[in-house]
């Protein structure tokens, strides 16, 4: 044994295995370009490398294979969002989760925009919970954001009156945005100039005020 970590596969009954991850990220792709109703399964299957029934083995539906696709997702941002929860202030925590929007939804790795925003937005009645499930993980970020300003209320960082729901909610819509027009064409430099507009209406701190040391738990 030489200790190297082996990448996790999945075996099936023909047998048959496949790179877990690998698998998901290919799947990711697809639901990303064509959205949950758009990917077919030949689609998936073909992206994936895999035959349908391995996929269904594996994953029991598309609507499975999709719920496993946005936690790989999750997993894959989870890094990004720490590193956001952890910046010195409530300002800065903003400007990271923006300019972070912005770098990701340009990034030419996978497609323009984000998957949380074009996987799942409309469906037909076969489909009708997937928008709901988009919207569940979009809803981790904001919750982390909020409780976020929340802790940086108590420490100063935000002017009294300030709003922890709101201004998580603020920055959710201005990067939910910037997704659609990352999908439109829009390039990193433009939404960076979006980020800056969205910042200038940060509210700061009253002159004099000295802000305390915020400590967030990590996620």
């Amino acid at each position: 044994m030489n200790g190297t970590k082996k990448t996790p596969c999945v075996k099936l009954g023909r047998p048959r295995e496949f790179d877990l991850n690998a698998a998901l990220d290919q799947a990711m792709q697809v639901f990303w370009r064509k959205g949950y109703e758009g990917a077919s399964m030949a689609d998936l299957t073909a992206a994936m490398g895999i035959n349908s029934p391995s996929v269904y083995a594996a994953f029991g539906s598309k609507h499975g294979l999709f719920k496993a696709v946005l936690d790989h997702h999750d997993k894959t941002r989870a890094g990004f969002l720490r590193d956001v929860l952890a910046a010195p202030s409530a300002k800065d925590a903003a400007s990271r989760f923006l300019l972070g929007v912005a770098e990701h939804a340009t990034d030419p790795s996978h497609p323009p925009g984000s998957l949380l925003v074009q996987g799942g937005l409309t469906c037909g009645d076969a489909a009708a919970k997937i928008p709901e499930e988009v919207a569940r993980h979009r809803a981790g970020a904001e919750l982390a954001l909020r409780e976020r300003f929340e802790c940086s209320t108590a420490a100063k960082e935000l002017p009294k009156g300030a709003q922890p729901p709101t201004l998580a909610r603020y920055l959710i819509a201005v990067a939910n945005g910037m997704c659609v027009q990352a999908s439109s064409g829009a390039t990193r430099e433009e939404l960076q100039q979006v980020v800056q507009l969205a910042l200038s209406a940060w509210p700061e701190p009253a002159a004099g005020v000295t802000a305390t040391l915020c400590e967030t738990a990590e996620k």
